[in-house]
């Protein structure tokens, strides 16, 4: 299937200069969705995950469906101010800005194998920051899934280290 043809590109959101791809489209469909969370759920098995993360929002709209399939369970990693009990916290840079992610203290166990899932790889700094919580936290990063990658970011430079798939490339 050509997922592809399910990403609308909107221009110059949300800062001019900017083309944002909207997985919203691909996500109303129910063949293009279901063929992007299997291909996750794979890839999900090929890694041998243990519980799958995912970034505020997106992510937990790729990764929930994704660690329902596998069977394990889904821990969030919000911004500021949205979870209520201790977390730990990476400051980090966008293509656009800068943000802070936080992850409940006690989300991830030592030596457990975490699947990062989000719907898009850009430069690398919302997934690098997801990876140095789950490494402050004793996991291991057993592999990255996305659903786009924009090849021009260069956001697998800042996760060389990893094993990453993408589904989709720009």
């Amino acid at each position: 299937m050509d997922l592809k043809k399910y990403v609308k590109d909107i221009k110059d959101f949300p800062i001019e200069g900017i083309i944002f791809r909207d997985v919203t489209p691909l996500m109303q469909d129910g063949e293009a969705y279901k063929a992007t969370i299997d291909a996750m759920i794979e890839y999900g098995k090929k890694v041998n995950a243990d519980i799958v993360i995912g970034p505020e929002a997106r992510g937990f709209l790729f990764g929930c469906p994704v660690a329902y399939g596998l069977n394990i369970g889904f821990a969030p990693i919000r911004k500021p101010g949205k979870l209520p009990r201790e977390t730990v916290s990476f400051s980090y840079d966008l293509e656009y800005g800068s943000n802070v992610l936080h992850m409940h203290k006690d989300a991830i166990k030592k030596g457990q194998r975490v699947l990062i899932v989000d719907d898009l790889l850009a430069t690398g700094g919302t997934v690098h920051a997801a990876t140095k919580i789950v490494e402050e936290l004793g996991g291991v990063v057993a592999g990255i899934c996305f659903a786009i990658e924009l090849a021009d970011l260069k956001g697998r430079d800042l996760l060389k280290d990893y094993d990453v798939m993408s589904l989709m490339t720009y």
